[in-house]
């Protein structure tokens, strides 16, 4: 169990360092409209990724389990997207989250909104309760259910804390990567190290997908 929470917290690290619709929404509104704005964006993201947790651990992963074709396919798939994150991260020109984009003020009912359908639509999200979660689930041990929750909240404490520190620090970092873009490739060269040497380890698992029970 513990290899699986460290697991599943260093995949939660990597892809919630990489740049995506989460991290630019909540860069973007906290330098556009403040911190607490920023902060009320976070509680719609964090009620998505609760909302997907819940979802994985009620038993959408059965669909998979019993359907093997699906399973690998979305296997594969998400591979896929964590490489094409990771050549994102990689490739020349790749712009920065921290690059402040124009938005217009929102009221905060529009700001939770926001933040939860960024989340839900995130297919980072998706693919990592649906793909990637499972995986780190040892059946040996027995209280499947339970070592989904445990896993999945591991993931949202991170991608919520991590997200937190960027909603406090948008402004600082922004104004400090400007002047520093060698911390800029660091960063990518890191997660998007992380996240290809996961994409390959997916793609070769041959492992049938758990029904968390």
């Amino acid at each position: 169990m513990t290899a699986g929470m460290i697991g599943i917290a260093l995949v939660s690290l990597g892809m919630v360092l990489t740049p995506g619709p989460n991290m630019i929404y909540l860069v973007s509104r906290s330098i556009t409209q403040g911190r607490k704005s920023g902060f009320i964006s976070l509680s719609g993201v964090f009620l998505g990724f609760t909302t997907y947790l819940i979802a994985t651990c009620l038993g959408l992963t059965a669909v998979f389990a019993y359907v093997p074709a699906a399973y690998t396919a979305l296997k594969l798939a998400g591979a896929a997207y964590l490489l094409w994150l990771a050549w994102n991260a990689v490739r020349p020109g790749g712009a920065s989250a921290f690059e402040p984009r124009e938005l217009p003020v929102e009221r905060s009912g529009k700001l939770f909104t926001m933040g939860l359908l960024t989340c839900l639509l995130n297919p980072k999200i998706a693919i990592l309760y649906l793909s990637l979660l499972p995986q780190f689930v040892d059946p040996s041990m027995g209280h499947v259910l339970l070592q989904s929750i445990a896993l999945g909240s591991v993931q949202v404490a991170i991608g919520t804390l991590v997200n937190g520190l960027i909603v406090i620090t948008a402004g600082s970092l922004a104004a400090f990567l400007a002047r520093r873009p060698v911390w800029i490739r660091v960063q990518r060269y890191l997660t998007g190290t992380v996240l290809g040497a996961f994409a390959v380890t997916m793609a070769t698992d041959r492992s049938k997908a758990i029904v968390a029970s």
